[in-house]
């Protein structure tokens, strides 16, 4: 029975990535989300990522992977997650959970920046203050949601939705690896010689 509930979740995230796939809009995205990304990087402007739950450890392991080593060494590029406990105890202590990571892109946020927020529902209100706060400062929003969320949609520059059923988790599968292709294009453009040039 075990091997059965095995495969019917392979192939419940093999369907999902298989709709991504297939999705030519959602690819189309992709595509938008990582030229933005390469833009802001060009201009010195700064990265930042958030979430909630596992939605706030893939924006911290998207941030490591600029910061830090993907594929192969190269320069560190310039992105941070929303994540410092500090910052979060006092913020959700003092003025609400709502308002985490819009506090952040306050104090941080400069024209010219970029938000990546995760929201595997569409709904999650810190993640709906933190674009809204960030598009007033004059930063760009990629939104990658797991609904459709018109909200979020209205306040990003790129929205990529990847809806995978009834669970965030098939949702997060989606989403990280959405946010490795974007790792790897925003290398490739500055680090070319570390690629292969026939792929």
């Amino acid at each position: 029975m075990s091997i059965q509930h095995i495969q019917a979740s392979l192939y419940e995230a093999h369907n999902a990535l298989e709709n991504l796939l297939s999705n030519q809009d959602s690819l189309e995205s992709i595509e938008r989300a990582s030229e933005l990304l390469v833009t802001t990087f060009e201009r010195k402007g700064r990265v930042y990522s958030c979430g909630n739950g596992g939605s706030m450890c893939d924006a911290m392991h998207f941030a490591e992977e600029l910061t830090g080593r993907y594929r192969s060494d190269r320069a560190a590029l310039a992105a941070a997650a929303i994540s410092d406990p500090g910052h979060m105890s006092c913020v959700g202590n003092d003025l609400g959970y709502e308002y985490v990571f819009s506090r952040y892109i306050e104090a941080h946020g400069r024209e010219g920046d970029c938000l990546l927020a995760l929201s595997t529902s569409g709904t999650s209100k810190n993640v709906l203050a933190a674009a809204r706060a960030a598009k007033s400062l004059g930063l760009k929003v990629i939104v990658l949601s797991g609904r459709q969320s018109p909200e979020l949609e209205a306040l990003s520059d790129v929205y990529i939705c990847t809806p995978a059923g009834s669970y965030a988790d098939r949702v997060q599968e989606l989403h990280i690896k959405v946010l490795h292709i974007l790792i790897e294009l925003v290398e490739r453009h500055f680090f070319p010689s570390n690629y292969r040039m026939d792929v």
